[in-house]
């Protein structure tokens, strides 16, 4: 069991512990309960998320027993951000997108016991919290916490320098998920708490409070590093905001593009820390990556792993189908019209109300910057309509060529795309 702990470093995945030779002997001595908790502060994870979902999958593998947890009371408040108080949702709102999350971790874990001998279970803090009154809550739980202790926290040290302070409210969020620590150590026999690097304080406030309460108990927290990118920008973050794991909120498509896009600095690394592949198998494609990086060889295992694992084998397929036939190796007309539209929204995109000359659509897709550069364009060979090179100058698109009905592709030479959509009757 104590070789999960030296996977996690190689892997990246080992930022610090309470007591590591504490943990890899309960590790050995095992099965050891842990839990990692996901505050419904969204409709959706995101990318970042995965790292703590896909290491949670990774260490009952190795045999611990996984306690999946979904806050219904911690995601009404929100651990406290470093610049400003969180909006505050509804408890319908909150409700909703509990069961949203709670089905989004569902197919990374066993919950049946199929696959693993120790199934996973998922929990929700609601339900410890719900009844409980404020005096409950503060002579039994809050006289165990220290204010100078919970005041060195780096994202309530950040708040009380600002303008803005900080709430009770978002104060006491630390209270609230050492509470679930002990009540899980109670109901589960839970003695490990794993989460990312920045929730530190709120994993170290656990286990302190169990110390208080259950002064024998044997109990460890581990945290992940946090993902970064090398350009110093935030990890799992586009133009177009969060990337999220639900289909609705990030299409396949472009959860697919992402990480086709990483960069060459970047993709060992996320490949270590998310691909199940095996230590050889990642040392080959980092190799593959030094050799001939234009190849991407990296990129495109990383992101078909992973799209696989969030939306399924049919919709990877279907993504890197799409993929392909947008820059020509498949057919476009054999994609169906979700992934489709889902591919050209990735693309720069204008919409007409009627077909016309492809000198026209061109600089409308802004291709070319006049009709004399379209021309030019085509009379070069360098203009393709749905994959097909545009012979004449003063050719025209027709209906029949519309890809579902209102869709074209325009390429300029090989790798500048844009989308036409027709929106006239």
């Amino acid at each position: 069991m104590t070789d999960i702990v030296d996977e996690l470093k190689w892997r990246g995945l080992f930022a610090q512990s309470t007591d590591e030779d504490a943990l890899r002997k309960a590790l050995a001595d095992g099965p050891v309960t842990f839990y990692c908790g996901f505050d419904p502060t969204a409709a959706s994870l995101h990318v970042g998320h995965l790292v703590q979902v896909l290491t949670m999958r990774r260490l009952q593998q190795a045999g611990l027993r996984p306690l999946a947890l979904v806050g219904g009371a911690t995601g009404q408040i929100g651990d406290p951000r470093p610049t400003a108080e969180r909006t505050l949702n509804d408890p319908e709102t909150i409700r909703e997108w509990v069961d949203r999350l709670r089905s989004q971790i569902e197919p990374f874990l066993d919950f049946e016991g199929s696959r693993s001998a120790h199934p996973a279970t998922m929990v929700n803090n609601l339900d410890w919290t719900g009844g409980m009154s404020a005096i409950e809550f503060l002579r039994d739980i809050g006289k165990h916490f220290r204010v100078n202790k919970m005041l060195t926290k780096d994202s309530v040290a950040r708040r009380l320098e600002s303008d803005q302070g900080i709430s009770y409210t978002e104060f006491s969020y630390q209270l609230l998920q050492g509470m679930d620590f002990l009540e899980l150590y109670r109901r589960y026999g839970c003695t490990l708490q794993q989460g990312g690097s920045d929730q530190w304080g709120n994993l170290t406030a656990g286990l302190d409070l169990i110390h208080r309460v259950e002064p024998e108990a044997q109990v460890h927290a581990l945290a992940t590093p946090l993902m970064t990118k090398a350009d110093g920008t935030k990890f799992g973050k586009t133009e177009g905001g969060a990337v999220w794991l639900d289909p609705e909120m990030t299409t396949p498509y472009a959860f697919y593009q992402f990480w086709l896009n990483v960069d060459d600095r970047d993709v060992s690394k996320y490949l270590r820390i998310l691909s199940f592949r095996t230590r050889a198998e990642l040392e080959e494609l980092e190799a593959q990556t030094e050799e001939r990086p234009q190849a991407r060889a990296a990129q495109r295992a990383l992101a078909e792993e992973l799209t696989t694992l969030v939306h399924g084998a049919d919709q990877c397929a279907a993504v890197v189908a799409a993929s392909k036939a947008l820059f020509g190796q498949g057919e476009l007309t054999e994609l169906d019209e979700p992934t489709l539209k889902a591919a050209l929204s990735e693309l720069p995109h204008a919409r007409v109300e009627a077909l016309g000359p492809v000198v026209d659509l061109l600089i409308a897709a802004g291709l070319a910057p006049s009709k004399g550069g379209a021309r030019r364009t085509v009379k070069e060979g360098g203009a393709y309509v749905n994959n097909v090179k545009v012979a004449a100058e003063d050719a025209e698109v027709t209906a029949d060529q519309l890809l579902h009905g209102r869709w074209l592709v325009l390429r300029k030479g090989k790798k500048n795309l844009a989308a036409i959509e027709v929106t006239g009757g």
